[in-house]
């Protein structure tokens, strides 16, 4: 196809988190003027006050000029009736889809379904997952629902809602807590309030990630790398703390216990890896750990044309093509890649990895596989 593929943001949040509400204001905003939002038939999105006219049984245009369609079904059946109606000109050419979770929903399917499924892969491209958080609800959600936990994990943005009403000295506890949880949760992520209008479509969309038709790469802010690597410094000094304070005898309670299981962290490597390794390493690393790889992505030195890089991103089991880069984005010739796991050990990762890359071994790759890229 001729034509860029065309962006694809997930929103997620927990139920009574204020996505109806969040959407709804973006909705009217003019960059999401021509996007398409794909909700579930069942969804919680209140769109009525927006509707003009019934397109057919599950397409309705809405006053902002945007089109809602819900899913019947299957969620590739969706899409792919979307972008052939788009094509044939019966419904309007949006330029954007933004895909509503329910409140309950893990958004690993939703991500597998864009990394994996063929025609959606060579049409679209995922821009990144947006999860809404209650900010005065938010610390008993994450206790209590290991779903919420991951929504925020995996989050590219994370939107705080309600803290109008977090007030007085308590209120201010609440939103230091929930604000330093979901830094833990996901360091990575770029974290907005709706509290006077700043969570606005242009900071909300457009995330960085790797725009075929620029063939441009926000390197910085779409692996974060630097917010990865302080949250792991961080979460080295509390572990150092608390070892200490249970030599002393101080038990003191863990407000972010149920998130224990769920860490990020990131490495780099100046070492390049074949396109062979490479396949090996994700073969090998999806077959061990594939559903405990919440969220992976990076920037990665192939030894076949070390100036031109790949971008490579994935969730569990599934593996997005990776894309070739014409040049290094930001001049630093080094593999950077960025983990979100659940109970897997960084050096696990990072020595499969170095194993590949190592030059006194020659890495692993020994094989006949090789790497697809476009």
């Amino acid at each position: 196809m001729s034509q860029p593929p065309i962006p694809v943001s997930v929103l997620t949040g927990f139920l009574g988190s204020g996505k109806t509400t969040l959407l709804n204001g973006l909705l009217k905003q003019p960059l999401l003027a021509n996007a398409c939002v794909v909700i579930n038939e069942f969804g919680e999105v209140g769109i009525d006050h927006l509707l003009v006219e019934r397109s057919d049984e599950n397409i309705i245009e809405l006053s902002s000029g945007c089109l809602c369609c819900t899913i019947r079904g299957d969620l590739i059946d969706t899409l792919g009736d979307l972008l052939r109606r788009r094509d044939e000109g019966t419904v309007k050419a949006f330029d954007r889809i933004v895909i509503e979770t329910t409140g309950l929903a893990d958004p690993a399917p939703i991500l597998h379904v864009l990394m994996a499924d063929p025609l959606l892969v060579s049409r679209l491209r995922l821009e990144g997952v947006i999860t809404v958080v209650d900010g005065v609800n938010g610390m008993a959600t994450l206790d209590a629902h290991p779903e919420a936990v991951k929504q925020v994990a995996v989050a590219d943005r994370v939107v705080l809602t309600k803290l109008d009403m977090l007030v007085g000295k308590e209120g201010e506890d609440m939103l230091f807590a929930i604000i330093g949880r979901v830094r833990k949760l996901a360091p990575g992520a770029r974290l907005l309030t709706t509290h006077r209008g700043e969570a606005t479509a242009e900071r909300l969309f457009n995330m960085g990630l790797f725009d075929p038709a620029k063939k441009s790469l926000d390197v910085q802010g779409w692996l974060s790398l630097e917010a990865v690597e302080k949250s792991e410094r961080a979460a080295h000094a509390r572990q150092h703390h608390a070892r200490h304070e249970h030599h002393g005898h101080h038990h003191h309670h863990d407000v972010s216990r149920h998130d224990a299981q769920i860490r990020s962290f990131a490495f780099t490597d100046k070492n390049p890896v074949s396109p062979q390794a490479l396949e090996l390493f994700f073969e090998l690393l999806t077959s061990y750990h594939g559903p405990k790889l919440l969220r992976m992505k990076g920037i990665i030195k192939l030894s076949d044309d070390p100036g031109r890089p790949v971008v490579i991103h994935g969730v569990q089991h599934v593996l997005h093509p990776p894309v070739r880069l014409e040049s290094w984005p930001d001049g630093r010739e080094e593999t950077r890649l960025v983990f979100i796991v659940k109970d897997i050990e960084k050096k696990a990762v990072e020595e499969l990895f170095r194993a590949f890359s190592d030059p006194v071994t020659g890495g692993a790759g020994q094989t006949d596989k090789t790497l697809s890229l476009n």
